[in-house]
């Protein structure tokens, strides 16, 4: 890439990030304070002891699951091993 084209870009991002600037903090119509996605009201409306409590038996159900699925691993490559060392012993001749 050239130096133009690099121009280019970065005076594209420039404008881009200046008419969001614009954009954000021009006034609305009406004389209403809108906050973009109505952050506000969002995080009026969240109960921080209902979110503990659903954020805590969330975590409770991956760690539950985490632990199941290594306990089935652990017992897969177990067997694995098992039948490997089973073939090998197996396929030796014996010595004498």
């Amino acid at each position: 890439m050239g130096w133009r084209t690099k121009f280019v870009f970065l005076l594209i991002v420039y404008c881009a990030g200046f008419a969001t600037a614009i954009y954000c903090l021009a006034p609305t119509p009406d004389g209403k304070s809108q906050t973009p996605l109505q952050l506000a009201q969002v995080s009026s409306a969240i109960k921080p002891q209902e979110l503990i409590k659903s954020f805590n038996s969330g975590m409770h159900k991956c760690f539950g699951f985490g632990k199941e699925a290594a306990v089935e691993a652990a017992q897969a490559a177990a067997k694995l091993l098992q039948t490997k060392m089973d073939g090998t012993l197996k396929s030796q001749p014996e010595k004498k």
